[in-house]
């Protein structure tokens, strides 16, 4: 079988595709909703906890420390009583805005393509 050659067909990088580079920083169920809550500025732990009341509080702070790891969000630790901690993208997880932005417009295309074959089905039956 002929294999094709074009941009997308091969990695020439020993680490592995871009794509997977980049799903392996901001890739699971909650580290894209982290970032983009993120975009809008400086969030405190009970904030996410507030703005994704389905994530554990385990989850969140797992998913918060990959992140900086990942040296996309930056943790800041206040030496105050009761102690206070915010999270802000750095520089570099700044450069992730587009793409943040390109997942929220796509979901809400695909959203609306669902809504649309849901309201189709009820038509039919």
């Amino acid at each position: 079988m002929k294999r094709i050659n074009n941009e997308h067909s091969a990695c020439p990088d020993p680490r592995g595709c871009p794509v997977e580079v980049t799903l392996e920083v901001v890739g699971g169920k909650w580290k894209g909703v982290i970032l983009y809550h993120l975009l809008s500025g400086t969030r405190r732990f009970n904030e996410f906890r507030r703005l994704m009341p389905d994530i554990t509080q385990r989850m969140l702070t797992l998913q918060l420390r990959e992140l900086e790891d990942g040296g996309v969000v930056h943790r800041e630790v206040y030496k105050e009583i009761p102690p206070k901690v915010e999270y802000s993208l750095t520089e570099f997880g700044r450069t992730l805005e587009p793409i943040i932005n390109l997942m929220r417009d796509w979901g809400e295309k695909y959203t609306q393509e669902l809504d649309n074959k849901r309201g189709m089905l009820v038509k039919v039956e």
